[in-house]
């Protein structure tokens, strides 16, 4: 999209925004298997072992910043609906600063970084010897890594959801081509993964800056001042910090819920890892329509058109509804062959199967958190997304508690009444936010209630 133009809101447009960040999701997780299988035809398990939980250090640790993704989309959609060519380049300038800055950090700082996640992961000598060589290397992606987000966020914000998928899948193309390379080709083992996704990052960054030059982006002419300007860097400051936050106790909710699984046992665990693959799977297409929902909602606001933005909130929420509906659906009925095809072991597919209702509602329940998540990111209402998800956190940790004599019944309830809160905190609250930024709005008009 052109600063300054601001297309209808269309279902045929929501789809086209959402359907390749669904692509860009689903094709993600190859480069992991890739990886694995890489390692895997060296027949060290330690090796294996250490780029697994690499994969899993590094996921936390970033995924604690991908609010630079989500908040540059927002800033960058209502300045791109206001018609501002200027402030799209200031937020990501800000953003770009702000991911340089923590990605540096990171190095500097990659000392008590890594023995605090060695400490966690508690794996065997062997193990931590080859995770330390690989963290080591990928660590010193941090700034490409964050500032890929910034740039991701940039070009989403501007409607080019398409651009996005080419950036991911040739990112992921060249990691793949280079794990396989250095791994398999110069024996390099997981230095050579760790190389590999260095690189990737790396000419990841350089190939968004192109294509945001090609999309008319100046962020380098942007002035000093300009990108320290108080009130614009608080503001990308606090609708980062929000979404960190947010993003932070979704990773403790979910974290806890594998914890407590572990705890049950290792059948539980097992059993529970499989049917978290559903929920997965399911997040991977609501998350392109929660994607769809920031841009549009996004725009709309920042080019004030009221009825635009009452659309894209209700063509988010009745995709999304209507998708974890269908979903849910398939996997009551298609489930139990999924757990088979996952494991073999007969223990653990009966006692997956045993808990696939409560696992195959996930995506139903979570569709509204997912379009809300959207619609508030697009229109920068971080501080009550924050609030809510804190609030739905704190119910999650009393209902664990009160439901701890049920077992993993128990914590499948907790998961699902979670998932439940958090859309239904935020459909409650708004009716009030619409009206605050669209005081013409009346609630006789409101997309939740007139349809």
């Amino acid at each position: 999209m052109l600063p300054g133009s601001s297309p209808a809101v269309t279902h045929r447009r929501l789809l086209a925004l959402a359907l390749p960040m669904t692509l860009a999701n689903v094709t993600t997780p190859l480069l992991g298997i890739v990886g694995a299988a890489a390692i895997g035809r060296l027949g060290d398990a330690a090796l294996l072992g250490a780029l697994a939980l690499g994969a899993v250090i590094f996921d936390y640790l970033f995924w604690s910043f991908g609010s630079l993704r989500m908040a540059t989309a927002g800033l960058t959609a209502q300045a791109a609906g206001a018609g501002d060519a200027a402030e799209i380049d200031r937020a990501l300038a800000r953003a770009l600063a702000v991911a340089g800055a923590v990605g540096i950090l990171m190095v500097v700082g990659q000392a008590p970084l890594g023995a605090a996640a060695f400490a966690l992961a508690g794996a065997s000598p062997a193990v931590t010897t080859a995770l330390s060589t690989y963290f080591g290397i990928r660590i010193f992606a941090a700034p490409f890594t964050l500032a890929n987000y910034a740039v991701l966020g940039s070009t989403l914000g501007r409607g080019r959801t398409d651009l996005g998928l080419a950036l991911q899948v040739a990112m992921n193309l060249l990691n793949i081509a280079l794990t396989v390379a250095l791994v398999l080709g110069l024996d390099l083992g997981v230095a050579g993964a760790a190389l590999a996704t260095l690189a990737a990052e790396a000419f990841g960054f350089l190939l968004g800056l192109l294509v945001l030059r090609r999309l008319g982006a100046r962020p380098w002419r942007i002035a000093r001042a300009e990108v320290l300007e108080r009130a614009g860097l608080l503001r990308m400051l606090a609708v980062n910090g929000d979404v960190m936050v947010r993003t932070l106790a979704l990773i403790v909710a979910f974290g806890l819920f594998s914890a407590l699984g572990a705890r049950a046992g290792d059948l539980t665990l097992a059993a529970n890892a499989v049917l978290q693959n559903l929920f997965l799977v399911g997040s991977f297409f609501l998350d392109g329509f929660a994607t769809a929902a920031e841009v549009l909602c996004g725009q709309a606001l920042g080019a004030g058109r009221e009825g635009a933005f009452r659309r894209a909130v209700r063509y988010a929420l009745g995709w999304c509804v209507g998708f974890g509906l269908a979903v849910s659906g398939l996997f009551l009925v298609a489930g139990g062959a999924f757990i088979d095809a996952v494991t073999t072991n007969p223990e653990v597919r009966a006692f997956a199967r045993s808990y696939l209702p409560f696992a195959a509602l996930t995506p139903l329940v979570a569709a509204a958190a997912f379009a809300f998540d959207g619609i508030y990111i697009g229109a920068t209402w971080t501080r009550p997304m924050r609030n809510l998800m804190l609030a739905a956190l704190a119910a999650y940790l009393l209902i664990l508690a009160a439901l701890h004599g049920l077992g993993n019944t128990g914590l499948w309830l907790a998961m699902l009444i979670f998932l439940t809160a958090r859309g239904l905190g935020q459909a409650l609250l708004y009716p009030r936010l619409a009206r605050e930024a669209f005081p013409q709005m009346r609630l006789g008009a409101d997309p939740l209630v007139a349809r």
